[in-house]
């Protein structure tokens, strides 16, 4: 059995005799002495075959991903390499043994291998012994030891709950499994393990983690993929503050773990109505300071006809400010940014340069007081350009907390060797869904509505807020949760907001609305998003990268090639026919 790894040698283990397995990265033949590069999980380490060797032929005969194993003394190189970990010394090659050979691989296995990700994903088995892609897998496995460690040390209870689940279409799509012994019938497999961890909590566990894997058919991204993996936590007799202390604390302790970073807590808190007015979104990224803007006073007598239309209509005109910026951007990379904030809805952008003269697409609209008004409550100076969107809120925040992102990234703004952390507090309880036709859960039906706001749930959806909180970290969701209705008579009232008839709760709830007849305590939790944090601490934007084997923005796995078509056998098993 392999016991010694590459990177365990150093400059103090000089005259021991090691044996090492692994791959061969590369070989050199440099007049006499073969030099080889031995790679394997930990690192690189080069091994000399002198000529009198009895293993010389078999030595320059290897190529590159040939699996060896070699016997050997460590002695110090004469020159030396600062920029891999065991640089200071070499393996002087004693006994060789060839375990396996390799085929010509398909791409380059160097870190900026020009490979299409295509062409990765298909032989992702290869693409894992690159260092960027190994590397990321090592973290993320600290990461979960450490996620371990710190709840473990906080008398959490590890209990794993079903995959095989019943369908509960309340969110996203579920993944739908269909059942051979019970004809017609389906599992679901679970978006979340949200009501067995409630129901740990009815069985008085009390606290209950979970390294869970969830599942939700929904269009992809780069930060999204069809299975992914939840830090899951459940807590019994706690309030809001209880478990965002806990949770920042588990944060804290993986950053210190695996970056050596020490989190100041606790975090910054903010409502979420803060959220979206000062950022435009209820993920803020706050490593750059570009606050949205209210300036529809400075407009309220504006003889301007798009400004004054969006008033009257009850509308709103915000705007941000890039500092220093006016110089910087043509007419031609305002019109990319006017064509930018219209994917988000916005009917265009507005601008003004802020110089010895003022000029922009509305300068000769605007007046000299609105001018004078803009410049005190903007704190403008020479050189900011004035960026600004006006129409239905909604519309006006999210464009523009998307375009504050947008031209941060555009100009070098943000830091990303910096994290920045906080909570986003007291979410709706409801949004609006214009497909459905009716206010529904902004998170779960099970989230507890703020005390004050219990009897707004059935006549003021708009204005009943939740016991919610997100993690948000560099722009990113990073987890979130929510302390849990356990009252019947608010759950009931729950439902019945959210339009449900006695029929559809007990098909779709009946189980769980039972359990909580039967004592169950005062409880709430959350989940961290695994790959999502893993991402966040190898910088990557690709979630693809922290997960072993993922799948496509199809939701395709390249490499095992599914999904994929079945025997006709099978899909009579199960009762189903396929048709066009």
């Amino acid at each position: 059995m392999k016991t010694v790894y590459n990177t365990d040698i150093n400059i103090n283990n000089v005259g021991e005799n090691v044996t090492l397995y692994g791959w061969v990265m590369k070989k050199r033949d440099l007049g006499g002495l073969v030099f080889i590069d031995l790679r394997d999980r930990s690192g690189i380490i080069q091994l000399t075959v002198r000529p009198e060797n009895a293993n010389y032929e078999l030595a320059s005969s290897l190529k590159n991903e040939y699996v060896i194993k070699v016997t050997g003394k460590v002695v110090e190189r004469e020159n030396k390499n600062t920029k891999i970990a065991t640089g200071e010394i070499e393996i002087d090659v004693e006994e060789l043994e060839l375990l396996n050979k390799s085929e010509e691989i398909p791409f380059s296995l160097e870190d900026n291998t020009n490979a299409l990700e295509d062409t990765r994903l298909k032989y992702r088995y290869l693409d894992l012994r690159r260092n960027e892609i190994k590397d990321k897998i090592l973290t993320r496995s600290k990461v979960t030891m450490a996620v371990r460690e710190y709840l473990d040390q906080n008398s959490f209870l590890e209990v794993e709950t079903p995959i095989l689940c019943k369908s509960t279409p309340e969110g996203a799509r579920d993944y739908l499994v269909p059942s051979r012994v019970n004809k017609g019938k389906f599992y679901a497999l679970p978006q979340s393990p949200q009501i067995f961890k409630q129901l740990l909590m009815v069985g008085g566990i009390e606290k209950y983690f979970q390294i869970a894997k969830c599942f939700r058919d929904e269009d992809l991204r780069a930060d999204r993929q069809p299975e992914f993996t939840q830090i899951d936590i459940e807590m019994s007799f706690v309030e809001e503050n209880d478990v965002m202390t806990l949770a920042e604390g588990l944060v804290a302790y993986v950053w210190k773990k695996i970056k050596n970073i020490d989190v100041e807590l606790p975090l910054m808190r903010l409502p979420y109505v803060d959220a979206i007015n000062l950022y435009g979104s209820d993920k803020p990224d706050l490593r750059f300071d570009m606050k949205i803007n209210e300036i529809s006073d400075v407009f309220k007598n504006t003889e301007f006809g798009v400004f004054k239309t969006v008033l009257e209509e009850n509308g709103i005109i915000n705007a941000i400010v890039v500092k220093n910026a006016a110089d910087k951007y043509s007419r031609k990379d305002l019109d990319k940014l006017t064509d930018y904030v219209k994917t988000y809805k916005a009917s265009g952008l507005a601008y003004l340069k802020f110089n010895e003269e003022i000029s922009g697409s509305i300068a000769k609209v605007v007046t000299e007081t609105e001018i004078e008004d803009l410049k005190n409550t903007l704190n403008i100076e020479d050189n900011d350009l004035v960026l600004i969107v006006s129409g239905k809120k909604e519309i006006v925040k999210t464009s523009l907390g998307a375009l504050r992102c947008k031209v941060a990234r555009d100009n070098g703004l943000i830091d990303n060797s910096t994290y920045k952390m906080l909570w986003v507090t007291d979410f709706p309880s409801f949004e609006w869904s214009e497909e459905e036709g009716r206010y529904m859960s902004c998170h779960h039906p099970f989230t507890s509505p703020k005390d004050e706001d219990v009897d707004k749930l059935i006549n003021d959806k708009a204005n009943c807020y939740s016991k919610a909180y997100d993690i948000v970290i560099n722009g990113y969701e990073a987890g979130g949760g929510s302390i849990r209705i356990h009252d019947q008579e608010v759950q009931q009232k729950m439902f019945e907001a959210l339009e449900l008839t006695p029929e559809e709760i007990k098909d779709k709830f009946g189980f769980f609305v039972d359990a909580l007849k039967y004592g169950t305590p005062p409880h709430g939790g959350l989940a961290f998003g695994l790959d999502r944090m893993v991402m966040l601490l190898t910088n990557t934007e690709n979630i693809r990268d922290v997960i072993a084997f993922p799948k496509t923005a199809s939701a395709s796995c390249l490499m095992s090639e599914c999904p994929n078509d079945v025997a006709e056998k099978q899909l009579r098993d199960l009762s189903i026919k396929v048709t066009e």
